[in-house]
């Protein structure tokens, strides 16, 4: 099954960025728009894990959690990969959530799982096109001065991810608050 490890918005900072995106949806075309239901912060893309693999990858993320401290962050402005994604990024404790991402990383490769070699990049994606998509540069000006209130990330979520895309946690783990 192709899954992935993230953190997820609680429902209030989700709904102050949808009443931000609102008047950009509108007006971008052209785009796939991600369901807020389904906005989360990906910490590592495993891809496809056969069963075995997965109960070491959960394993390691339960001593990752239970070795890591809840991240204070905000979602924030807005920036995009090439003509083809829109995101929101993040302000708070960006170096705790990229501990956090490294100390996933560890864990899954320890499980057998190959990651691509990328830095970590945190964001949340808002919308995917194809191809070049006119009105990225816009859309980023629009929610430039979007600035959410702070929330507290204070779990790790394996998540598996189906044709749709839909999203199905298969396990969580709070973060220790040590």
């Amino acid at each position: 099954m192709r899954v992935f490890v993230a953190v997820v918005p609680p429902p209030e900072a989700v709904a102050e960025l949808v009443a931000a995106v609102a008047p950009v949806r509108r007006d971008l075309r052209g785009v796939r728009w991600t369901s807020p239901e389904q906005w989360h912060l990906t910490l590592a893309f495993l891809g496809e894990v056969d069963g075995e693999t997965l109960d070491g990858v959960q394993a390691g993320l339960a001593a990752v959690a239970a070795g890591g401290a809840p991240v204070e962050l905000a979602l924030s402005g807005a920036g995009r990969f090439g003509e083809r994604v829109l995101w929101t990024g993040l302000t708070g404790d960006t170096d705790g959530l990229a501990t956090l991402a490294a100390g996933v990383a560890a864990a899954v490769r320890t499980a057998g799982v190959a990651l691509e070699d990328r830095p970590f990049r945190a964001h949340l994606t808002l919308a995917r096109g194809r191809g070049g998509v006119s009105g990225l540069a816009q859309a980023v000006r629009a929610l430039a001065g979007f600035a959410g209130r702070p929330w507290r990330a204070e779990a790790l979520h394996l998540v598996r991810s189906r044709p749709g895309p839909a999203y199905d946690d298969l396990a969580t783990w709070p973060l220790s608050s040590r």
